[in-house]
């Protein structure tokens, strides 16, 4: 089998036979970015997403460091959201994620990855969400966002209700997506009732999205 492209209203989709094919198609497509950009001398900006959906994706972007020589100094990343409260180095942390499956195994400047901070005092958490905000206005946007989608049909942690102008902020978690989670955190009692996350409208601000949705449970 092959993949095929449709399009649909003005969203492009691609069909392939296995996650791995498509996991394989979007990370040379994100390398191809990273080296046109250095080649202009510019940084490349990427949104980042964790979860199960992406890790064959960034598993194939190291071994593009490691054995073709792709580099990420001229890299900058925002990931997409982080439960709160929660600390980086705890196991179900997205900050232990993205360094156990992409960031400690390139060559991406430590102060070029941005995280939301999941300790963050409570009543200092708006001030730190306009500042994400203001860092990747001062980066010039994000280039390439990648998004996984849950079972709510959620983005980042933007669950059904949020608005399409909302910006990185503080949200309540769906039972759902506590549902969906709870293996995680061996019980759903344990599961964090809240989440830093960027807002539908930061997301819509990149200059691509790619979404990917793997499995007979996510939504159609």
């Amino acid at each position: 089998m092959t993949s095929h492209s449709a399009s649909t209203e003005r969203i492009p989709t691609t069909v392939y036979p296995d996650s791995e094919q498509a996991s394989v198609a979007v990370a040379q497509d994100i390398a191809g970015l990273i080296r046109q950009r250095a080649a202009e001398g510019r940084s490349c900006i990427l949104g980042l997403a964790t979860g199960s959906t992406p890790t064959r994706l960034y598993e194939e972007l190291v071994r593009l460091h490691q054995q073709e020589g792709l580099s990420f100094q001229n890299v900058i990343t925002f990931n997409l959201d982080e439960y709160f409260p929660m600390a980086p180095d705890s196991l179900q942390s997205y900050v232990r994620f993205m360094h156990e499956y992409l960031f400690d195994h390139v060559d991406i400047p430590v102060a070029n990855v941005h995280i939301p901070d999941g300790t963050v005092p409570v009543e200092e958490v708006a001030g730190f969400c306009r500042r994400y905000e203001e860092q990747i206005r001062e980066a010039g946007g994000i280039d390439l966002q990648i998004l996984g989608i849950g079972r709510t049909g959620h983005i980042g942690f933007n669950e059904p209700g949020s608005g399409a102008a909302s910006r990185t902020r503080l949200i309540t978690l769906d039972h759902i997506t506590r549902t969906d989670a709870a293996s995680d955190f061996y019980g759903e009692e344990n599961v964090p009732r809240r989440a830093i996350t960027m807002g539908v409208g930061t997301i819509l601000e990149a200059h691509e999205i790619v979404l990917l949705a793997w499995g007979r449970e996510k939504p159609p």
